[in-house]
């Protein structure tokens, strides 16, 4: 394992130190428990928006801290969620009395702990709603969840959520809002290679030379299929057309009931995508894929979707939600109206992302 870094204990809380220092204009770092915070917060009559996961996938979350995007994440060690007591700190940290919004990715472990977080929060008196993000159409389970994955559309649900909180949004308005771009969003990904966790120094799979694995998860667990190496525009095409042929989807998701001070099922239906929608396009780095190469994947994805009759309105293509050194990408597609294309142009100032200011 060649790795730019000291020891692999210490290599998430040097990242955090190193990210503060760099940005101290943006956002700062609490350590014990660990969480990027917004540097101005809490923002006075705002809802603050916090989220979170394991390390490994920056910039996500922490790189997405500042000004029309997040108020606070919480990043666990590599590959593990973070703990409820990061959270609670967070939101303790950023509340300006409006409540929090946490948006949280559909894995196992951010659930439970972001619901345990929540409890906590409310016995404090701090208003908290989960919303949950599950884009991913490869599989239905997997190690690391029941149901879908949460993805790319994260990335897209915190930009949004965040110009909305800007604006003012009340909790209620912002968990509306979260909800329908997560039912409103697939992604899927593939790898050429699998990714090496520092604690671990070797390969989380093995794949030959020759081979690539389709329906990959962000955390480097195997995908869905394993198949010979294709080409940019196949490979592509299979990802696009997963996205574009999922069916309709329903699923149920867990919400705090403020009312019954306690948890509800709910059920929540994700559309096909049908001819004439306008959707943002978004091309992933999973850590190890050059900029050109994605530029090449996002080429085919536009050919696909002026065939299949889908407008791209807005685009985003980089290394935005990564699995350490995985050579690979994922694609997002998110459907947009007016409102949401309002949002995702507001001005955002971040470390990973920003325009408008």
């Amino acid at each position: 394992m060649k790795k730019l870094i000291n020891k692999p204990e210490d290599a998430v809380r040097e990242s955090l130190e190193g990210m503060a220092a760099a940005h101290s204009d943006i956002i700062g770092a609490h350590f014990d428990p660990d969480f990027i915070y917004r540097a101005d917060a809490p923002v006075r009559n705002k809802v603050a928006i916090i989220s979170g996961g394991g390390s490994g996938h920056e910039p996500m979350h922490g790189g997405f801290v500042g000004a029309g995007m997040l108020d606070a994440a919480c990043p666990g060690e590599v590959f593990t969620s973070p703990t409820p007591d990061q959270m609670l700190e967070a939101a303790r940290r950023v509340n300006s009395g409006r409540g929090v919004l946490n948006i949280v990715k559909n894995y196992s472990g951010d659930v439970m702990n972001f619901e345990m977080a929540a409890e906590l929060a409310f016995s404090e008196g701090i208003r908290a709603r989960n919303i949950l993000v599950d884009d991913d159409v490869a599989v239905k389970d997997s190690l690391y969840t029941q149901g879908r994955r949460g993805v790319g559309t994260t990335v897209l649900a915190e930009k949004i959520c965040g110009a909305a909180a800007e604006e003012g949004c009340g909790l209620e308005r912002l968990s509306d809002l979260c909800r329908r771009v997560s039912s409103n969003g697939r992604s899927m990904g593939m790898a050429l290679t699998s990714c090496t966790v520092p604690a671990r120094g070797v390969p989380t799979f093995e794949m030959g030379e020759s081979e690539m694995e389709i329906g990959i998860g962000i955390h480097g667990e195997p995908g869905c299929e394993r198949r010979p190496l294709g080409t940019a525009d196949e490979v592509t095409s299979m990802l696009v057309l997963s996205i574009l042929e999922d069916p309709v989807f329903t699923r149920t998701v867990r919400e705090w009931d403020e009312k019954k001070n306690g948890w509800k099922d709910i059920e929540i239906t994700t559309p096909a995508f049908r001819i004439g929608d306008r959707v943002l396009a978004f091309v992933n780095s999973m850590g190890g894929t050059p900029v050109s190469e994605l530029y090449i994947v996002f080429r085919k994805l536009a050919e696909i979707c002026e065939k299949k009759g889908i407008r791209i309105v807005r685009k985003l293509i980089g290394a935005y939600i990564t699995s350490l050194d995985m050579q690979g990408c994922s694609i997002t597609l998110l459907r947009m109206d007016d409102e949401l294309i309002k949002l995702w142009d507001a001005p955002v100032r971040t470390p990973a992302l920003r325009w408008g200011i």
